[in-house]
């Protein structure tokens, strides 16, 4: 299989973008390089940036790992990519809007009533509330992977709690520090930017008539894999970290237990899911939530970034619709490709995955994080027919995609540098009036030869992503 390299061509001659860095590279003695990327996992380690290992090691929390040689994108490869992340985001938003209020894309037959109905995530409890300015998924994490002769392409939709956007922003940093002279040759686009705005986009959506906003994080707390992020993004915005405990409900309204007694919250930026949002009204086993937090959230009283019930959107079994959704709301041709995907509740598309298995990803379609997947050529007969059994059970219950020959990136492993594999999370925000994102996004490496797995969870690595201005 014959893979995109980012930074060479075909012929082995340097692509224009990565010139400058090249020379740098081959003109740098690999033992200062050697010292640096030291020098990275030793600051990366004091800070705590670390991820929890589920799985085989659970409990334990690991390092991230840190590549310095950056993945770069020239200006015009990411306006283009800029326009259909936009495009698509606002797709989606309007698609969530019309499924909880008059339902014309479902009445118009492009998707299936029961695909989105009868949807894990679809919440009941939110039609025909009207949320601030009909933003759904205020910050989308939309996963791009580039294949076959370089072309981009969606792997899916982050809608609920995307993660990953302090380890842009820690990286960014880490590489400016570590090597002050790359960005004095270079015009990359900052990123640095982005907490501020978040917290704009955040205050953007407050309730109506609240015209100098309390915006809060809400985290699961510190157990959490993500804990590191929630409190770097409470930190960088200036606001205040909680825990459920920490806010209660009076009169259909939040607030927040101070010193000074009670404070009125008006937008919690949550990193909790819907399940454990609300006792009362989800799970009644959850102590990590807000009991009546709904009702004051259905009352207009309190804005929750991303909504309840954004989920069914971002759900694997939507994914294949969403070119539909943005021809059907913006009667726009797509700019961003879907990957090619076999919905396995049809019974055609399911005989063709069941005999192709070993050539094809399979995805459970509420799977997250490089779990509950398969992939078909990097996989044993055993695991292929445990998969089999699977798909016969619960058909609707996955999807299937062609292997796509991800991009790769020279990277630093233990035998020097070597072409790995990645893929690129942007993270867009949007609040109504507009939809925009840092230029960049979080890049994730699979740092195992020949892997295709980028997750973290999963072994997987991050770069600092550039993004040219020139």
């Amino acid at each position: 299989m014959n893979f995109y390299n980012e930074m060479y061509d075909a012929n082995g001659g340097v692509r224009e973008h990565y010139k400058g860095y090249e020379a740098w590279l081959t003109a740098t003695p690999p033992e200062r390089i050697e010292r640096k990327r030291a020098e990275a996992d030793l600051a990366f380690h004091r800070v705590g940036i670390t991820f929890a290992v589920y799985g085989e090691e659970a409990g334990k929390e690991r390092l991230i790992p840190f590549d310095i040689v950056p993945r770069i994108i020239p200006s015009k490869e990411w306006k283009s990519l800029e326009r259909g992340m936009r495009q698509r985001v606002k797709a989606l938003n309007m698609f969530l809007w019309d499924i909880y209020h008059d339902q014309e894309i479902l009445k118009a037959g492009k998707i299936p009533a029961e695909q989105v109905l009868n949807n894990a995530q679809y919440r009941a409890v939110m039609h025909g509330v009207d949320v601030p300015g009909g933003v759904y998924a205020h910050i989308a994490g939309v996963d791009i992977v580039r294949a076959g002769e370089g072309e981009f392409y969606v792997l899916e939709d982050n809608l609920r709690v995307p993660s990953g956007v302090s380890y842009m922003l820690e990286d960014r940093k880490m590489m400016m520090r570590l090597f002050p002279e790359l960005f004095a040759r270079h015009k990359v686009a900052p990123v640095q930017h982005y907490p501020d705005m978040l917290l704009e986009k955040l205050r953007a959506v407050a309730p109506q008539g609240i015209t100098d906003p309390t915006v809060v994080v809400l985290t699961p707390g510190a157990y959490n894999s993500a804990y590191f992020e929630h409190s770097f993004l409470a930190q960088q915005m200036g606001v205040e970290l909680v825990e459920g405990r920490d806010l209660f409900v009076k009169n259909e309204t939040v607030y927040m237990r101070t010193t000074q007694g009670p404070q009125r919250v008006d937008v919690i930026y949550r990193r909790i899911d819907d399940d454990f949002m609300d006792p009362l009204a989800f799970r009644a086993d959850s102590a990590l939530g807000v009991p009546g937090i709904l009702k004051a959230y259905q009352a207009g009283n309190v804005t929750l970034s991303n909504a309840i019930g954004t989920g069914v959107a971002d759900d694997k079994s939507i994914y294949p619709y969403v070119p539909d959704m943005i021809r059907f709301y913006l009667d726009e041709a797509p700019i961003l490709n879907n990957v090619p995907t076999y919905m396995c509740r049809k019974k055609d598309d399911l005989a063709y995955v069941l005999d192709h298995l070993s050539e094809l990803v399979v995805k459970e379609v509420h799977g997250a994080g490089g779990y509950g997947m398969l992939v078909g050529p990097a996989s044993t007969k055993e695991q292929i027919e445990h998969f089999r059994h699977l798909l016969i059970a619960k058909p609707e219950g996955y999807i299937a995609q062609p292997t796509l020959a991800l991009s790769n990136c020279p990277t630093f492993v233990e035998e020097g540098i070597a072409p790995r594999h990645l893929d690129l999370r942007p993270f867009v925000l949007s609040s109504g009036k507009c939809v925009d994102m840092v230029p960049g996004g979080l890049t994730r490496v699979a740092l195992t030869k020949g892997s295709l797995v980028v997750n973290s969870s999963q072994g997987g690595g991050t770069k600092d992503t550039w993004v040219l201005e020139d």
